[in-house]
């Protein structure tokens, strides 16, 4: 997976330490406004698996990256994309004969991310500055959508679910884990808008998905999967 090969026309960016910044009509990187990520980024895996997974999720990570990896195992050769892809956390769930894309409006993460998946051994792996509601991909490229632990932050979830539909190939998997009130039984404060399941399946079938839940436990995190409803039977 090169890179001129799934961008689309006209898209433009500079490297910086791995981590590909798109460039405007102006020549200016176009920035975004991250969240603490960035102040935080030397400490945000810390923070996520000894503080938000027990102490908002009611989780573990250990058994978050332990469901990821069991449902991508027969994940192999394809191209991958991840939306928020942070610090690189999918290092612990994808396997790495995979060509991976990731996205974050976070440089200080991504930069940690280039590192994690360096050292992880992939060898196909590109990181953009760029946000999900304006993906810079070409139609239909990706295999695989992951969105992790992220979809509670995004302001315009049809949005985000139309670039992930236009991006993703007629066979595409998509994966998600989010946060879900109705398994938040003690009721934590968790950052960022939640939907409930019946919420969620309705916006990604509206935005022309099948909806398909994982069974699996871990706190107030729900698990699912999505297709294109146009999609061939065959998924893998």
């Amino acid at each position: 997976m090169q890179e001129r090969c799934i961008l689309k026309d006209g898209v433009k960016y500079i490297e910086k330490n791995g981590v590909s910044h798109i460039i405007n009509d102006d020549g200016r990187i176009v920035n975004h406004r991250p969240w603490l990520g960035d102040i935080l980024s030397f400490a945000y895996d810390p923070i996520m698996e000894k503080c938000v997974f027990p102490g908002k999720f009611g989780g573990e990570a250990t058994r978050h990256f332990e469901i990821l990896r069991n449902e991508l195992k027969g994940v192999h050769g394809r191209n991958v994309l991840e939306l928020a892809a942070g610090s690189g956390s999918a290092v612990n769930f994808l396997p790495d004969d995979n060509r991976y894309a990731g996205i974050d409006i976070s440089p200080g993460l991504l930069r940690r991310a280039v590192g994690r998946f360096r050292r992880a051994g992939f060898e196909n792996a590109v990181f953009y500055v760029a946000r999900a509601e304006d993906l810079p991909f070409r139609d239909g490229v990706f295999d695989v959508v992951l969105c992790i632990l992220s979809l509670n932050f995004f302001e315009d979830i049809p949005a985000v679910l139309a670039e992930i539909r236009r991006v993703a190939a007629a066979h595409a998997i998509v994966a998600c884990s989010v946060p879900v009130p109705e398994r938040n039984g003690r009721k934590r404060t968790i950052r960022g808008v939640l939907h409930s399941e019946r919420e969620l399946e309705t916006l990604f079938e509206d935005a022309g998905f099948h909806f398909d839940p994982i069974h699996a436990n871990n706190g107030s995190l729900l698990y699912f999967k999505a297709t294109k409803k146009d999609a061939p039977d065959e998924t893998q």
